[in-house]
């Protein structure tokens, strides 16, 4: 079951990408000048992030494939995972902090039990 979430204009400094603002990085700040367009919701200055632009509440981290992440630091939350009748509707994380040997014996466990592991990544 895929999911498709809502989808909202990129929301950025006034000026970027101008000719000469190639400093202005891409990414938002709130405006506070008094005098600022954008602060005062002028058309042309461009949309500002609001609570409108924001997903149902059934759809807040949830991946594109319909299933939540959850985030494994150790085999033994796996395995209480695996315990779990809701398992089919979790993919798994693995933390940053773990070694190499202990990402492979999670990621064995989970291919045994059909588990899909977002970020494997070991070569």
């Amino acid at each position: 079951m895929a999911m498709k979430k809502k989808s909202h204009p990129k929301f950025n400094v006034p000026n970027f990408g101008a000719k000469n603002r190639k400093r202005v990085k891409e990414r938002w700040r709130k405006q506070r000048g008094a005098d600022n367009k954008k602060r005062i919701k002028k058309a042309f200055a461009g949309a500002e992030p609001n609570i409108g632009y924001g997903n149902p509440e059934e759809t807040r981290g949830v991946r594109a494939n319909g299933k939540k992440v959850l985030l494994i630091q150790n085999i033994n939350e796996l395995k209480q995972m695996l315990a779990d009748p809701d398992i089919a509707d979790y993919d798994v994380s693995l933390a940053s902090s773990l070694s190499r040997k202990k990402r492979l014996e999670i990621i064995a466990l989970a291919n045994q039990n059909k588990i899909r592991v977002t970020n494997s990544g070991v070569k």
